[in-house]
């Protein structure tokens, strides 16, 4: 039998989620009362793994965003994710995604790539910020006021929600790949360097989707593999 929690205690824990929301959008409240109407949160996925792009977000707000849960994305579990995306897309006055791919990290490096990728997401928005709060970054070219803020995706409601748009894009591309290239393991790790990854690049060596600029990957390289590889001349 399932046991029902005191009303009280529900409802506690309803306040302390509002409350937890209206602090996550401090950042978002100081700018409006600086006179911005449109307010934006920009953050990336993917710097540190081995294989697939790196994928920025942007999420455009009016309004704060009424969504309990709403984290860094690392915080919150796949499923509850999937759901506030679609819950992020429908309540933002605007959001897009920009992406980096491997033959792009592999000539810029990761950081040059990164920022390609947040260009990319801001130039695809139909309504753009007038106020940018980046997690820890400065994104050149854009025009407005913008705010590098460290640890953004866990103390702003805006870059939180477009770290959660990035990841659940991410991973969407990951599992395809990992339709494409099954040894790989790419559902389960999403390319990070697990056991199971180097392992599998040991055993196979790079596909076409790993970054060859990555110590591991380039380690991995040989001129005797699988025909399902890629392999590329590293200087």
């Amino acid at each position: 039998m399932t046991q029902l929690k005191p009303r009280r205690t529900v409802e506690a824990a309803g306040a302390a989620e509002r409350e937890r929301l209206l602090s996550l959008h401090h950042y978002e409240f100081a700018a409006r009362e600086r006179g911005f109407r449109l307010i934006g949160g920009i953050d990336e996925v993917g710097r540190g793994p081995l294989a697939g792009p790196v994928v920025a977000a942007c999420v455009v707000i009016e309004e704060n965003l009424n969504l309990p849960g709403l984290d860094d994305s690392k915080r919150v579990p796949a499923k509850k994710r999937e759901q506030l995306a679609a819950q992020i897309t429908d309540q933002a006055a605007s959001w897009a995604i920009g992406e980096a791919d491997v033959a792009e990290i592999d000539v810029h490096n990761i950081y040059q790539a990164t920022l390609v990728a947040m260009k990319r997401a801001l130039d695809a928005l139909a309504i753009a910020p007038q106020y940018l709060i980046a997690d820890a970054m400065h994104i050149h070219g854009f025009t407005g006021e913008q705010l590098a803020l460290i640890k953004g995706d866990s103390l702003s409601a805006t870059v939180a929600a477009a770290s959660i748009l990035a990841k659940v894009h991410r991973d969407r591309i990951l599992a395809k790949l990992d339709a494409q290239f099954p040894a790989y393991g790419f559902a389960h790790h999403k390319g990070y360097a697990t056991p199971e990854h180097l392992a599998a690049l040991r055993r196979l060596g790079p596909c076409e989707h790993h970054r060859r600029s990555f110590a591991p990957v380039r380690a991995s390289l040989t001129d005797e593999r699988s025909p399902v590889l890629f392999p590329l001349n590293i200087p």
